[in-house]
């Protein structure tokens, strides 16, 4: 089962589908300030509704950005962490059809090993006052 992640807004996105690119489930939720504290039980919960477990996920996709700093940190990081505990690939993709590029690409057998984020922007950095 490939579990697909998005969440670089306050409504996060969880889907599961099968290899050929058939979604099993899609669920969004408002996350808000609750997104690291909520993302693994979320997934875990879509899991279990299909009667899966860590142990099913053969792969996943996770939206790389734009989007926020902090949703697109935690949505990575969950991802790369779930594909290097599970050994599964994993790819990060931006734009609308994330899903579907994200999908093609796992079931072509491609691997980014770690996704990595794509903020949109640089960075706002404040100057020290002192």
């Amino acid at each position: 089962m490939i579990v697909t992640i998005k969440t670089d807004n306050p409504v996060a996105e969880v889907g599961l589908y099968t290899l050929e690119g058939n979604q099993v489930l899609y669920y969004t939720w408002q996350a808000d300030r609750q997104l690291a504290k909520d993302l693994l039980s979320v997934i875990h919960q879509q899991l279990t509704l299909q009667h899966a477990d860590w142990s099913h996920i053969t792969g996943l996709v996770v939206f790389k950005g734009p989007g926020s700093f902090t949703g697109l940190r935690i949505g990575l990081t969950v991802a790369n962490t779930l594909a290097y505990g599970q050994n599964v690939p994993i790819a990060a993709e931006e734009g609308e059809d994330w899903l579907q590029k994200g999908l093609a690409r796992l079931k072509s057998g491609q691997n980014d090993k770690l996704a990595l984020p794509h903020y949109g922007a640089e960075a706002h950095i404040t100057l020290p006052k002192k």
